[in-house]
């Protein structure tokens, strides 16, 4: 089956529309395309935030290029500030919601078919934390499939809650590392100095660590592994109980409870995800740019960037990734743009397999053990590498899933978590 002929199928099964054009609530299959076109609306986003890390290491998250003109009004200041503003922490925090509402329906499934349902949940944990780990520790220590594996684990049991105890929990999870932001940047004036000193050290590198950092990346595999491990090993650690659990974590509930709302899946009207888009958007967006502002006015300095002005991005970023849902929600109730949806469609369903094919591309651009450009590559090359690594994702997701049931990592999961070979190709 062509990209032509799928594009034929599936207007209908895409449309949800009425007799008279209005959009109508989707049904059946069309739910589940409804979740896979936002999934790979997120997975095609993730890659707008994870590439700096990757090109300049985890300080590009949180400010302009190091050594570059960061003043407002150059060019690599503006295209730091638009992916913060529109894609930092948005497009992850609709994935994790979106790893909430999997474990619903995968227990729903589960269930109808008579499956050993907490049996087949954990050990998908199991083999996702292996996947995360591998890939964490062998590819790139930006790794979020640990996390995932990990609040997985623990929140398992709370999906039989109602969505009300589950969007008051999974906020209050998110509020703690608000109130951590908030309690930390009033009391850094009380630090001791040593604590000063390291603080700032770790913000901005010394110049011979920055060095030795930029000669390990652009070295060959092995010796790129200290750099790397260190790293996934504090992110997976300290950084999961500081951070992830509580904000991926408390995502994931929210995640329950949209779902059980029927939000994730485009059954509620046009009036809710219009509200969505406007209050979220009209809420989220400035609160995120007052945050930009405030950064850039002191300087980036750690004690303002890293503490009280990073609580401005946390917070507008809840707004924006849900004005994202709704704005997706239309999208797919209103049946326009079909090819696009159906190709965003089959990147939400290879979601794992593209996450980490990602993760491939960018080390063989940007380390050693690949062209080597770690560290030199400017913002606007950096652009053109997205939308050339999404251009090749979404053409190869449509043209394998024609030819196969699942991603060649989807694949392998299911077949590791249900202990024995899945159908593959497609007859």
């Amino acid at each position: 089956m062509n990209i032509t002929n799928e594009c034929a199928m599936s207007e209908t099964e895409f449309a949800g529309q009425g007799a008279a054009g209005e959009a109508a609530p989707l049904a059946g299959a069309e739910r589940i395309q409804a979740i896979d076109v936002l999934r790979g609306f997120a997975v095609l986003g993730i890659l707008c935030v994870n590439i700096w890390m990757f090109a300049w290491g985890p300080e590009a998250f949180v400010r302009p290029l190091e050594g570059a003109d960061n003043e407002v009004g150059g060019a690599n200041f503006w295209i730091w500030a638009a992916v913060h503003l529109f894609a930092e922490m948005k497009f992850i925090s609709i994935f994790s919601v979106l790893f909430g509402a999997g474990m619903v329906m995968m227990s729903e499934r589960a269930a109808r078919g008579g499956a050993p349902e907490p049996g087949l949940h954990y050990r998908r944990q199991r083999w996702l934390l292996v996947i995360g780990l591998l890939h964490a520790y062998l590819i790139w220590e930006g790794d979020i499939l640990v996390a995932y594996a990990l609040c997985g684990f623990l929140l398992y049991r709370l999906r039989d809650r109602s969505p009300r105890r589950l969007l008051w929990t999974g906020a209050s999870g998110v509020a703690v590392v608000a109130l951590l932001l908030i309690v930390a940047g009033w009391s850094v004036p009380y630090w001791p100095d040593e604590l000063l000193a390291e603080a700032a050290a770790e913000w901005v590198l010394p110049p011979e660590e920055l060095q030795a950092r930029i000669e390990a990346m652009r070295g060959g595999w092995v010796e790129q592994m200290p750099v790397r491990a260190a790293y996934a090993l504090e992110f997976g650690t300290a950084g999961f109980l500081a951070f992830s659990l509580w904000r991926a974590g408390g995502l994931m509930l929210v995640g329950m409870a949209l779902y059980k709302l029927r939000v994730l899946t485009g059954e509620r009207s046009s009036v809710v995800y219009r509200r969505m888009v406007r209050w979220g958007l009209g809420a989220g967006l400035p609160v995120t740019g007052v945050g930009i502002w405030y950064n850039a006015a002191a300087g980036f300095a750690w004690e303002q960037a890293a503490l009280l002005g990073a609580l401005f991005n946390y917070i507008g970023s809840i707004g924006v990734f849900l004005g994202y849902v709704g704005a997706i929600m239309l999208l797919v109730r209103s049946g326009r743009l079909t090819r696009l949806r159906i190709r965003l469609a089959a990147v939400g369903r290879m979601a794992l397999t593209n996450y980490i094919a990602q993760s491939v591309l960018c080390s063989l651009i940007f380390y050693g053990h690949g062209l080597g450009l770690f560290a030199s590559v400017g913002s606007v090359a950096i652009v053109g590498i997205v939308a050339a690594i999404w251009g090749l994702q979404l053409a190869w997701s449509p043209w394998w899933l024609a030819r196969f049931r699942f991603g060649p990592l989807e694949w392998l999961w299911r077949t590791l978590s249900y202990g024995q070979r899945q159908p593959m190709r497609i007859a």
